[in-house]
């Protein structure tokens, strides 16, 4: 009894170190982005809205937003509209493709963004197709580098609820193929789409290298905006941090909401 109050104690505490060593960088980010006169005190002298009333009122912000949340929300629903029928019918009709596959998918992890821009920018910046500085590039990219957050997300729902199992007794009660994935088995899979959906989003929302690298000079998302300005003000900078990872987490609770009444109204 007493080793295991030890083990609890040992545990607890490790969580603790963990949590404060993973939110102090964001509380001093988010106090400096409301600070007015912080030098020689532990806490700001004086607090301000300057920051943030500065950073919404400026055109060239909102339009960044803008232009990540529209070519990210492009490339993922592009990548879903690949990914879903393609995954399902390699899991469930073509199970010796799947070694083949999961080598496929580790690749964007094998090359470095910097590796992967280079090798875009000499692929199409000549001959037919000359995309480079376009937002069809990027999209291109974005595809690539949510590949196995799309794959293992979506293969790993078809496994969880068996949808061959699911498939072939909907077969047997006479439903169409189609008609049985439409309404059998997406049904079951559709909280594990939401969720995989929600991190490639937020795992290209979150992109520098290859953004900067592929468009920078031409197009300007939230990473490029936030980059430029943070040789301007360290407090905008926060500012800007600070909403954009408020941003991340209201879109992530919304998604994780939605994804449980789906569930609960799938087990329903």
């Amino acid at each position: 009894m007493g080793t295991k109050k030890k083990t609890g104690w040992a545990h607890r505490s490790l969580m603790l170190v963990l949590m404060i060593y993973l939110l102090l960088p964001l509380l001093a980010t988010t106090i400096y982005a409301f600070a007015k006169d912080w030098q020689a005190t532990v806490l700001p002298e004086r607090w301000t809205l300057e920051w943030f009333s500065g950073m919404f009122q400026d055109i060239r912000f909102l339009d960044a937003l803008w232009t990540s949340l529209y070519l990210c929300g492009i490339s993922v629903a592009f990548s879903l509209v690949i990914m879903l029928p393609a995954v399902f019918i390699i899991t469930v009709y073509l199970p010796k493709w799947e070694t083949f596959m999961k080598g496929l998918v580790v690749l964007p992890y094998a090359v470095p963004g910097v590796v992967a821009a280079v090798g875009l920018i000499r692929a199409y910046s000549s001959g037919p197709i000359n995309i480079t500085g376009t937002a069809y590039i990027l999209i291109g990219a974005y595809f690539i580098v949510i590949l196995p957050y799309m794959y293992q997300g979506i293969r790993n729902s078809l496994l969880t609820v068996s949808a061959v199992e699911l498939l072939n007794s909907a077969e047997m009660l006479g439903a169409t193929r189609i008609k049985a994935f439409r309404s059998v088995v997406l049904p079951n899979i559709w909280p594990g789409v939401i969720i995989s959906t929600l991190l490639s989003f937020s795992v290209l929302f979150g992109e520098f290298v290859l953004t900067n690298l592929l468009v920078g000079g031409h197009i300007q998302t939230i990473q490029v905006y936030l980059y430029q300005r943070v040789g301007e003000s360290g407090h905008l900078a926060s500012a800007i941090a600070i909403s954009y990872f408020v941003f991340i987490l209201l879109l992530s609770m919304i998604l994780m909401k939605l994804g449980q009444k789906m569930n609960k109204g799938v087990q329903g």
